[in-house]
């Protein structure tokens, strides 16, 4: 099992004495309709944002105290993208800052302002001053300032309505070398460590992703929070992986890296969902 990081005991904790840590920051939609989830690739980069699909009024999800609105791109941080467009920034207790972007500049509520509110407190409306490609939806993050990490949202609130079905497709090792051994076809392949890909998937998005070998679990990559290494946004555990090795095309999902020994294996991956469904598939690998 992973070891949980300091920020992750610490939301864990908050989690179990409240049921959530945040509300919703707009009225509450299905768990399967967001328009992107956290750790999707866009743009290039992994996706740090929930991205809403109604546009509603949009506001705090805890109390705290608005902290900045900003508009624009001005210090070459990653943690705010200039594709944010207008967004409110609400800094909360642990570390912890809420940012609800994408906002209509002429919608801003006389609260989106600095200054104490209340969990309920609304900001205004969506607008399209973000990178939305035209849709006026909310783009909802969460950041941990003292880790400099992006927690996925939904860890934080309540859940509603079914998850979107996960699929297990087009199974291919990468070697370090760049050779590629598709699971459908092949069946031996020299002894060694390689990136296991799936195909992804257009909108619905693993919660974690777990290979086993012969019944041992050798890596999990979980998505509940983003870590910044080397100016780039990357997957936290046991290995930080950025999006170039995340996703290295538009069709490929890395599940995990993976040592593969020497005979006859069983190599099982399972991908879970936030409320723990998982989907499993089993392949007969040969390495010589």
């Amino acid at each position: 099992m992973k070891p949980k990081t300091p920020v992750a005991i610490a939301l864990a904790s908050a989690i179990a004495a409240t049921g959530t840590a945040f509300d919703w920051p707009q009225n509450a939609i299905q768990s399967d309709s967001f328009y992107s989830y956290f750790g999707q690739l866009r743009g290039g980069t992994i996706n740090p944002s929930l991205i809403f699909t109604d546009s509603e009024d949009i506001k705090a999800a805890d109390g705290g105290k608005v902290i900045a609105v900003i508009s624009e791109h001005t210090d070459g941080s990653d943690l705010f993208e200039s594709t944010l467009g207008n967004a409110v920034i609400v800094a909360h207790d642990d570390h912890l800052l809420t940012v609800y972007a994408n906002l209509d500049q002429d919608g801003l509520t006389g609260s989106a302002a600095p200054g104490r509110v209340e969990t309920g407190t609304v900001f205004g409306t969506c607008g399209n001053s973000g990178w939305q490609q035209g849709m006026a939806n909310l783009e909802f993050q969460v950041i941990d300032t003292k880790n400099r990490a992006f927690i996925n949202p939904r860890v934080l609130m309540p859940r509603v309505g079914k998850e979107l079905d996960l699929t297990i497709q087009e199974l291919v090792a990468v070697s370090r070398k760049g050779a590629e051994y598709p699971f459908s076809t092949s069946k031996r392949l020299p002894v060694g460590t390689y990136y296991l890909y799936r195909r992804r998937q257009d909108i619905a998005m693993p919660y974690r992703t777990t290979v086993f070998i012969n019944g041992a679990s050798v890596e999990t990559v979980a998505y509940d929070m983003l870590v910044q290494k080397d100016g780039k946004l990357c997957t936290s555990g046991r290995k930080n992986y950025p999006a170039a090795l995340l996703y290295p095309d538009s069709r490929r999902q890395l599940l995990a890296e993976i040592p593969i020994p020497k005979g006859r294996n069983a190599i099982t991956v399972a991908v879970t969902d936030i409320l723990g469904k998982e989907t499993t598939l089993t392949y007969m690998i040969e390495a010589h």
